[in-house]
């Protein structure tokens, strides 16, 4: 994978086409330092897959929360809720090389998940930034 792409332009989403990298974006960062944002949508229209991570360190994202993350995504990113999503787990997985056991919730795949409180669709998610939708949390198939 390759991240902090702000400043990625044509040439860049082309060399990104013609390999194996996945490109990964920084919501965070750039929502706490004020950067330009990344341009996810041109690479999603340039038929790129694209992750979407934390970034999580005390300096330039001092936030894990991948709820944030998915809003800021489809927010300030113009993803739909579904990219965003897709952005965040099975896309993910594949950039750390690990959708093998990871970023689905499939039979033996570790289950990582969490369940709602009622809703009217997963589309609703995103734009609940403020919101506290989730009842439980599962870590490796265990109620955390």
């Amino acid at each position: 994978s390759v991240d902090h792409l702000e400043f990625t332009g044509d040439a860049g989403i082309a060399a990104l086409k013609g390999s194996e990298t996945m490109p990964t974006i920084l919501p965070g960062a750039a929502f706490f330092l004020g950067m330009q944002l990344a341009p996810a949508r041109k690479m999603i229209a340039a038929g790129l897959p694209i992750a979407m991570a934390s970034d999580y360190n005390p300096g330039s994202s001092p936030s894990g929360d991948m709820r944030f993350i998915v809003s800021l995504a489809c927010i300030q990113f113009r993803l739909v809720p579904e990219e965003a999503l897709n952005a965040t787990t099975l896309n993910t997985a594949y950039a750390m090389g690990i959708e093998e056991t990871h970023g689905t919730i499939a039979k033996g795949k570790v289950a990582n998940f969490y369940i709602t409180h009622p809703i009217p669709g997963y589309e609703y998610l995103p734009y609940a930034y403020t919101g506290q939708p989730v009842k439980e949390v599962y870590l490796k198939g265990e109620r955390a």
